[in-house]
């Protein structure tokens, strides 16, 4: 069996945003960026829309989950890290596709 780097970044970024729901992690919102931007390097072409798109809703509508009652205030901590962690992939795509289009 082979190991992927970048499944693991993805699995540490999820451990995060569900272990952040529950208890204070120093840095955990810097983690996050930076382990989507890492993360977001391995991510194949025909994935960027979906990855851009799921950035934008998570970060976007995170907060509709408030509205659960009792669960609501973890559901949306644990959906708006996520949302960070898939900003920082983002972020990435971009720069690389910028970087693809304009480099010397």
């Amino acid at each position: 069996m082979k190991v992927n780097p970048f499944k693991i970044v993805g699995w540490v970024g999820l451990a995060i945003a569900i272990v952040g729901a529950f208890t204070e992690i120093p840095y955990a919102g810097l983690l996050l960026v930076l382990l989507g931007l890492a993360g977001g390097y391995a991510i194949a072409a025909e994935d960027h829309v979906r990855v851009l798109v799921s950035a934008l809703v998570l970060t976007s509508l995170s907060g509709v989950l408030m509205n659960i009652p009792e669960a609501g205030q973890y559901l949306t901590s644990i959906f708006s890290a996520l949302g960070t962690f898939a900003a920082g992939a983002a972020l990435m795509i971009i720069s690389r596709n910028i970087w693809k289009r304009y480099k010397p």
